[in-house]
């Protein structure tokens, strides 16, 4: 996960050829100037965005039980984003 509030551009242009060239399959970018999350997986060779679900959850696809509670980390809510991912662990344990 990148966080950092000066490089958002670099992390989707030119990390994102990087990390495509060298397989990341997922990444995710945290645009703090911006007030929004961009959680990125590989795809056929291609980058796609994933989104939140209703709850407002993104759902890793690589692994399995990392949750992370978007709008609660946009808010500031991190009992909500810890609350998030333990959810997800506990379901990863599950399957």
């Amino acid at each position: 996960m990148e966080i950092a509030a000066s490089s958002a551009s670099i992390d989707l242009h030119d990390k994102k050829r990087v990390y495509r060239r060298q397989g990341v399959r997922e990444y995710v970018v945290w645009q703090i100037y911006d007030g929004r999350v961009a959680w990125f997986y590989l795809d056929e060779g291609e980058y796609k965005e994933l989104a939140a679900n209703e709850a407002g959850i993104i759902r890793s696809p690589v692994f399995p039980g990392l949750w992370l509670a978007v709008n609660a980390l946009l808010a500031g809510d991190l009992a909500t984003v810890l609350s998030a991912c333990q959810q997800g662990i506990a379901n990863s344990v599950k399957d």
